[in-house]
């Protein structure tokens, strides 16, 4: 401490230390009051006690220094002055009681200060500013290198560092949590201190000891305890854990992952000691012929990985584990692996068939190391037919040719099944997928026309013109054939026809092509964009004529139904108003021809639709007027409805 120096050198300077010569031994000391402030705060020094009356518009200030006496402020007439030096800056006069305000702390203003007042009867007073910084989060260091617990000395733990306080924080070592003590051949702590430029203490201490095979996930904490004008703190550092190096005692093995197992699953075996670090590993298995143990191979982790398992893999396995610190070779228990498995699906006959009508019996069969069910199952539909290694097939037809899934599972092992695929084939001719069909095309484009047949046996298909021809097989009695054909004048006039052949019988397909054309007028010619298409069929189109129709565009039969409807409905509701007004007599009876339902002159430029009758000229005498006169060809009953409303 500070403090005795201090205090010695103040009596010393009032010649009362008794440590200077020729000064009574039976002087009076002097009090001294405690000021403490934080660094970088603001620490108030008062000229006497709070209750004091004194007068204190003139006095002067010191501070001791190398045990003299430095003056650095005057009070004159109630006006402070700093003196030149290290305080001229940080000083200033605050209250009526000549307090001194020394701004911005550091640990170098630790001092005695003075206040002596020029007026008779005060005493000097005197203060001991004591200064306080919190130091910064301790930060720890674990030894990286590891320790071994069969070395008969003391290691390095960790290492803790408080930077920044003042003055010196005190450090204690913890270990999960319960407070270490020095403790002979077990425990040492060694600290230091660095005393920064800025007066601050930087503080660094060791942890070491000798550790033990239980330390082996200890947890290691330093706690920092500092004092500040408050009261007493403190603050932790995180967690860590050391390496401890022990020899293993056992060595096991371990297989992942843990249950039942199956064909088809990445198993990986893998061997373990209670040693720290794990020594080299050697994996062996038991040959199920000589019953000798042989050695398997490891990836760089010594880890014997099985992708994909196979029943072949069973059997037992044993792990050998040499510690290179001590030479010692460990063993563990065999431990046997079991792979389950279904293999060899098999269905009988083999290639099945049957007549059109008749009945096939199925029947299947496989092995396995667990207990077997059997399902029966269409291939294209996924259908299940049937439970049992056996399935009967009765009253056969067409449709039920193809492939048959047979499957083998085990219910004790999820997701361990195998399927066997077997076709049946039902015999007779060929037959067609569609008798006849028509397709809609351009002249002078490609297309493709397509031709599927079945039948067992499959038959082959030929076309009767020439092009790029393509056959995929679908199952074992179907086939589908393309044709890639340039569309001409005398294709359309002939069409297409495919032929399925077989031993048994031939069967065909006609396909029937109809020439669309596209057909799209100006906005001017008040018509609309027309699509028409020419059919001719095989047996008129010897003759080298069309008939051309209009082929109405999807969807627009059921807009002219609706457009007729309304029209209707309008001509019907405008009769009865020009009955109406006609015998109301204020409608004259004419026989222009054309009438006129106006609105008023505003609404003019709205739209008009006009509505002619489809009608012949030859048939117009059917629109002869009451008299007996036919209307002129020009005045065929039109009507404008005005539809502005």
């Amino acid at each position: 401490m500070r403090l005795p120096r201090l205090v010695c050198a103040l009596l010393a300077a009032c010649c009362c230390c008794p440590h200077a010569t020729g000064v009574p031994q039976n002087t009076e000391v002097p009090a001294v009051e405690l000021v403490e402030a934080e660094v970088g705060n603001t620490a108030l020094l008062k000229c006497g006690p709070s209750d004091s009356p004194g007068n204190f518009s003139h006095v002067d200030w010191f501070f001791f220094h190398k045990e003299r006496e430095v003056l650095i402020f005057r009070v004159r007439h109630g006006q402070g002055q700093s003196e030149p030096g290290e305080y001229q800056h940080r000083l200033s006069l605050q209250g009526p009681e000549a307090t001194l305000a020394l701004s911005q702390v550091t640990p170098h203003d630790e001092h005695i200060f003075v206040c002596k007042s020029k007026r008779p009867r005060l005493q000097d007073y005197h203060m001991e500013l004591r200064v306080y910084k919190a130091p910064e989060e301790p930060t720890i260091q674990a030894n990286a290198v590891g320790i071994h617990v069969d070395r008969q000395e003391l290691r390095e733990v960790a290492t803790c560092v408080g930077r920044n306080g003042y003055p010196i924080p005190q450090v204690i070592w913890y270990k999960n949590g319960r407070p270490l003590r020095e403790e002979e051949n077990r425990v040492h702590i060694q600290s230091k201190q660095i005393v920064e430029s800025s007066g601050l203490y930087t503080l660094q201490s060791v942890l070491n000891a000798q550790l033990v095979k239980e330390d082996k996930d200890a947890q290691f904490y330093c706690e920092l305890n500092y004092r500040l004008p408050s009261g007493n703190h403190m603050k932790e550092s995180k967690e860590v854990t050391v390496p401890v190096f022990y020899p293993a005692e056992k060595v096991w093995l371990e297989i992942e992952p843990v249950g039942l197992l199956k064909e088809g699953d990445h198993v990986e075996i893998k061997c373990l000691t209670d040693g720290n670090p794990q020594p080299d590993f050697t994996i062996w298995k038991q040959n199920a012929s000589t019953r000798e143990m042989e050695e398997k191979t490891t990836n760089e982790n010594g880890i014997l990985s099985l992708q994909p398992a196979q029943k072949q893999h069973s059997g037992l396995y044993q792990c050998q584990s040499l510690d290179l610190e001590t030479m010692i070779t460990l063993s563990s228990d065999p431990q046997e692996l079991v792979v389950n498995y279904v293999s060899d699906v098999r269905v009988n006959p083999t290639a099945p068939e049957g007549q059109e009508g008749g009945s096939l019996t199925l029947t299947c069969e496989a092995e396995s190391n667990q207990d077997l069910e059997f399902q029966w199952l269409r291939d294209k539909t996924g259908q299940l037919l049937g439970k049992g290694s056996i399935l009967h097939l009765n009253n056969l037809k067409r449709e039920g040719g193809g492939g048959y899934l047979c499957m083998a599972s085990a219910p004790r092992v999820p997701g361990l099944n195998r399927t066997q695929l077997v076709n049946v084939g039902i015999v007779g001719p060929p037959w067609m997928a569609i008798k006849e069909k028509k397709m809609w095309v351009q002249e002078n484009t490609a297309v493709n026309l397509s031709c599927e047949a079945s039948g067992h046996p499959r038959p082959t298909i030929s076309w009767n013109i020439n092009g790029s021809a393509t056959e995929r097989n679908l199952d074992l009695q179907t086939i589908l054939s393309t044709l890639n054909v340039l569309v001409t004048p005398e294709l359309l006039q002939t069409g297409a026809e495919c032929t399925a052949s077989s031993p048994l019988g031939r069967n065909t397909t006609i396909i029937i092509l109809e020439l669309v054309t596209l057909t799209t007028l100006t906005p001017d010619s008040n018509q609309t964009t027309a699509l028409s298409t020419s059919t001719v069929s095989p047996h008129a189109r010897a003759n080298s004529t069309s008939t051309e129709k209009k082929l109405p565009e999807p969807e627009s039969k059921g807009v002219v139904i609706v457009a007729v409807i309304v029209c209707i409905l309008v001509l019907a509701v405008l009769g009865a108003a020009l009955y109406f007004f006609y015998k109301k007599g204020k409608l004259p009876c004419g026989r222009s021809g054309k009438q006129e339902i106006t609105m008023p002159q505003s609404r003019k430029s709205e739209f008009v639709v006009e509505v002619k009758s489809d009608k012949l000229p030859e048939e117009m005498g059917l629109l002869q007027g009451s008299n007996g006169d036919k209307r002129a060809p020009g005045d065929q009953g039109e009507k404008y409805i005005d539809l502005r409303h």
